[in-house]
C-alpha cells in the first residue's frame, strides 16, 4: 500500500468505531451548553438587609421625634427669605467659579511657561492659597477695607499721584466672590494643568506639521482631549464651592442661605428645623449640579470606544478563517490590521 493511501486511511477505535485522525477539523461539532451556577453571597445579602432595616428604623424614629420640628421645616422650606437667600448662594457659586476658572487657567499657563519668573509666581500663589484655610482667607478679605481704606498710586514715601477710595471691599458680596474665587483658583490651576499635560506631545507636534497655529492646536486638538480630564474634577469643585459659600459668614456676609437660616433660628429658637431647611436647599442644588455634570461628562467622553453597559455589538465579529487560504481563496475584507 502506498504512503498517500495509508495517510488517507481512517483510524479505528478498539470497538470498531471510526476515529478522527489528528488535524481533522472538528469546529463544526455543536458545543455543549455550559450550565453556570451563580455563586451565593449570604453575607452580602445579610449586610444589605441590616443596612436597609437600620435606615428604616432611623427614618421612622426621626419622623416621630418632635425635636426635629417637622412642622417648622414645612413652614420655612418655601419661606421668601429662605428662597431669596438660596438664590444669593447660587449666584455666589456661579460668580466665584467663573473667576476661579479664569484665574486658574492663567495660573496653569504660567506654571507651564518656560519663564522661571512666571512659573515661580504661579507656584507661590498656589502654595499660599492651598496651604491656608479658606475660612482664614475670608476673614482676612473681610478686614482688607480696614487695612487699606483707600488705594494709592505713586512713588513710595512721596505724595501719591492717584488716590481712590476702597469701595470694592466695602461691598460684602463682591468681597465674598473675590475671596472664594482666589482660593478656588489655586485648585483649578492644578486641574487645568493636569488636563493639558495628559495630552500627548505628539498631538501638538502633528498639529504643527499640519501648519496649525498655537490657538488652533489648543482649540481643536489639545483642549477637547484635555476636557475629559478637566470636567470631572471641575464638577466636583463646583459642588464643593456651593457648600463652601456657607463660610462667607467670616467676612461677615449674612444674606446667603446658611446665614439667613441661622438668623431666623436665632429669633425663633428653632435651630434644628432651620438647619434641615438649609440642608434640603443645598441638596436640591447639589443634585441639579450632579445631573448636569453627568451629561457634560457624557458629551466629552464621546469617541472613547467604550460600550455602554448592557449593550452588545450589533452583529457578531467575523472570525479568522479555519484553514489556510488556497490559491483561489477570496481576499479578506477586514479593513483593520495588516493584510
Amino acid at each position: 500500500m502506498s504512503e498517500p493511501e495509508s495517510g488517507r486511511m481512517i483510524e479505528s477505535e478498539p470497538d470498531g468505531k471510526p476515529r478522527a485522525r489528528a488535524g481533522q477539523d472538528t469546529d463544526d461539532a455543536p458545543a455543549e451548553a455550559i450550565v453556570a451556577i451563580p455563586l451565593r453571597h449570604p453575607w452580602r445579602i445579610f449586610i444589605a438587609v441590616v443596612l436597609v432595616l437600620g435606615l428604616a428604623v432611623f427614618v421612622l424614629d426621626a419622623a416621630q421625634r418632635s425635636d426635629y420640628g417637622w412642622p417648622d421645616v414645612g413652614k420655612y422650606i418655601f419661606d421668601r427669605r429662605i428662597s431669596q437667600a438660596a438664590w444669593v448662594t447660587l449666584w455666589l457659586t456661579v460668580y466665584a467659579m467663573i473667576g476661579a476658572i479664569v484665574i486658574g487657567l492663567l495660573l496653569a499657563i504660567m506654571r507651564l511657561s518656560p519663564n522661571p519668573v512666571l512659573k515661580s509666581i504661579a507656584w507661590l500663589y498656589i502654595w499660599i492659597f492651598r496651604g491656608t484655610p479658606v475660612y482664614v482667607q475670608l476673614v482676612f478679605w473681610g478686614i482688607v477695607s480696614l487695612i487699606y481704606p483707600r488705594f494709592t498710586l505713586g512713588i513710595p514715601f512721596m505724595t501719591p499721584w492717584v488716590t481712590l477710595p476702597n469701595d470694592i471691599f466695602t461691598n460684602l458680596f463682591i468681597t465674598a466672590v473675590i475671596g472664594l474665587a482666589l482660593n478656588e483658583a489655586a485648585y483649578m490651576s492644578e486641574i487645568v494643568r493636569a488636563g493639558l499635560l495628559s495630552v500627548d506631545e505628539g498631538q501638538a507636534e502633528a498639529s504643527t506639521a499640519l501648519a496649525m497655529s498655537w490657538g488652533q492646536t489648543m482649540r481643536y486638538v489639545v483642549v477637547p482631549q484635555a476636557m475629559k480630564i478637566i470636567i470631572p474634577p471641575t464638577g466636583n469643585e463646583v459642588i464643593s464651592m456651593l457648600k463652601t459659600t456657607s463660610l462667607v459668614a467670616a467676612i461677615p456676609l449674612s444674606i446667603d442661605l446658611y446665614g439667613v437660616s441661622r438668623g431666623i433660628s436665632a429669633v425663633t429658637f428653632t435651630p434644628v428645623p432651620l438647619l434641615i431647611v438649609a440642608s434640603l436647599w443645598y441638596l436640591l442644588f447639589t443634585s441639579i449640579l450632579m445631573v448636569g455634570q453627568h451629561f457634560i461628562e457624557k458629551r466629552f467622553s464621546r469617541g472613547t470606544g467604550r460600550l455602554k453597559e448592557g449593550k452588545e455589538p450589533a452583529g457578531p465579529e467575523p472570525g479568522p478563517p479555519t484553514g489556510p487560504a488556497g490559491p483561489g481563496a477570496p481576499l479578506s475584507t477586514d479593513a483593520g490590521g495588516k493584510g
